[in-house]
């Protein structure tokens, strides 16, 4: 597996947009060569191409959001970028900053500009909508050049550009693994109604039967909506189980022997009767909304016991524990060790917190100039962009597909009052592990 190290440096301050060329590397740099590559044809050239630098450097664009609304998350992107290139880069690699004011059409210059300047490999844009006003550039270009972007919307990738955002589909399938492991066969889905939610039911329906399980309850919802009693009222089946329980009562009632008055005292202080549509539900929010609507599990006796509930990345955040409602469900997220480190590294840096998409930033060009180093100009054909072994990052490892997603080894945490703990550590290969 190819490792991109964070290494201890000193960068002082932080370089505009522009072209920037790493320094020589110290002596103690980590080179990892990457694996020897599969042969790939590539794809037929469409147009005349665009003429190469007759020089030994390798080219590599960077395409971020450094004015306009998003300018605040693309310099901290590009500040984590610099970081990976004076770590890992050399004197012959080359950083091309270059804006995409958060734009479509801007996206697309850039991108034009730095393919007519000889960039050999794209990162970002960020975007979805400026990742897929770049999928024409590429093809004009007349010579591959793959992207790389930070976008997390599948629907995006293919035609020589992945996405390294997360995604909910390996998310849902890690904690659905989990909690299947703990006897849980039956789910329950709440989630808004986008294409969001979409993904993560299909998700949940194909990770269900994968572990032998079925979604037994799904509850829709239009973004927005200010009062999700009803909504949490019909996933929990409230007033079905309630109606159980005047029948039950009504039951042993009727029966009149001491067993049936027995159990009819422990129903006195019931509200429902019968079992939950679910061993275990996803809920496929995160931030305030998420915390609204765990507020009114208890009133629908939606049990939060370990392992019921559970989460996609979107419940990577602080503070979760604050709902009692949430303190022992589960998610999917990058193990966090790494990240942490890297905060804590960016912090001494810059003086600021980096923005939460920042370690993409670093990753990418991190993973950018290991190739670059083992293949220089032809190091990042697709063979070598998608190593089945993956590479290990500020996030854990990870690894392009040809399809043009993105794959992470995840941990499970489980949430606490404080924070979150570990459940389940993330992997640390893409091997199979041998049957016991």
């Amino acid at each position: 597996m190819a490792a991109l190290a964070l290494t201890a440096g000193i960068l002082a301050g932080c370089a505009s947009p522009g072209t920037v060329t790493a320094p020589p590397p110290p002596p103690q740099a980590p080179v990892v060569a990457a694996p020897p590559p599969v042969v790939v044809a590539p794809p037929p050239p469409v147009a005349s191409a665009a003429p190469m630098p007759q020089d030994d450097k390798v080219r590599v664009a960077l395409l971020l959001p450094l004015s306009g609304a998003s300018a605040a998350i693309g310099q901290s992107m590009l500040d984590a970028a610099q970081m990976a290139l004076f770590d890992l880069g050399d004197d012959k690699f080359v950083l091309m900053p270059r804006d995409s004011k958060g734009e479509p059409a801007a996206a697309a210059a850039a991108a034009k500009g730095a393919i007519d300047e000889g960039a050999s490999l794209i990162l970002g844009p960020l975007f979805a909508p400026q990742a897929s006003a770049v999928k024409p550039v590429l093809a004009q270009a007349g010579r591959p050049v793959p992207v790389v972007s930070f976008s997390s919307d599948w629907n995006v990738a293919g035609g020589g550009l992945w996405v390294l955002g997360f995604q909910p589909q390996e998310q849902v399938r890690r904690v659905v693994n989990m909690a299947a492991g703990r006897g849980a066969l039956r789910f329950g889905l709440l989630a808004p109604s986008t294409p969001y939610g979409d993904a993560t039911l299909k998700a949940l329906t194909e990770a269900a039967a994968a572990v032998g399980g079925q979604v037994t309850r799904v509850e829709r919802y239009t973004p927005g909506t200010p009062d999700m009693t009803s909504v949490v009222r019909r996933l929990s089946n409230y007033d079905g189980r309630k109606a159980g329980l005047a029948a039950e009562r009504s039951r042993l009632h009727g029966a009149g022997d001491a067993e049936s008055q027995t159990a009819l005292r422990r129903l006195s202080n019931a509200d429902t009767f019968g079992e939950m549509p679910f061993d275990a539900v996803l809920i496929a929010e995160g931030g305030t909304k998420l915390r609204e609507i765990a507020s009114l599990f208890p009133f629908f006796d939606i049990d939060p016991a370990p392992g019921r509930l559970l989460g996609t990345g979107l419940w990577d955040e602080g503070g979760l524990g604050r709902e009692p409602a949430l303190i022992g469900g589960w998610y999917a997220a990058p193990p966090s060790e790494g990240r942490q480190a890297f905060e804590q590294r960016f912090q001494q840096l810059y003086g600021y917190k980096p923005h939460r998409l920042a370690t993409l930033a670093y990753d990418a060009t991190a993973l950018a100039a290991v190739l670059a180093k083992a293949g220089g100009r032809d190091g990042f054909d697709p063979a070598a962009l998608t190593n089945p072994n993956g590479f290990a990052g500020v996030e854990g490892i990870f690894r392009l597909v040809p399809s043009g997603v993105s794959e992470r080894g995840l941990a499970v945490m489980e949430v606490t009052r404080t924070g979150s703990s570990l459940v389940d550590p993330a992997p640390t290969s893409f091997q199979p592990t041998p049957s016991s």
